[in-house]
């Protein structure tokens, strides 16, 4: 079973979240939650909502589920709209100042037991 949660317009680039993602993808839930905690990049706080998220909504499928029997399944992130804003330059000029917002998804699932 797989549940996810998806963070959208979040202000942060893509490509600064992208490196806190590949940290995490395919970690338990609460080794995950240790590393996301212990890392300094401000996107690891807008990850680990989207991970509590995601883990509510499994929990809200299957009220018998532990949540220590979930992993990181998927985590990406996708490139959001673009916000433009101007500055004011020499000699009368602008130039663009472009904020990028981003697209993340977290999907976790149940580990699979081994049946030999």
């Amino acid at each position: 079973m797989e549940a996810k949660a998806v963070g959208k317009h979040l202000r942060i680039s893509a490509r600064k979240a992208r490196l806190v993602a590949d940290e995490v993808r395919g970690y338990d839930y609460k080794e995950a939650i240790d590393i996301l905690r212990f890392t300094n990049k401000s996107a690891s706080s807008m990850i680990i909502n989207l991970l509590n998220s995601a883990v509510a909504n499994a929990i809200q499928m299957n009220e018998s589920l532990d949540p220590s029997a979930l992993y990181v399944k998927k985590i990406y992130v996708d490139d959001g709209p673009i916000m433009k804003r101007f500055r004011p330059r020499a000699r009368g000029r602008a130039s663009r100042i472009r904020k990028r917002l981003s697209h993340i998804t977290v999907v976790v699932s149940e580990i699979e037991k081994k049946v030999s």
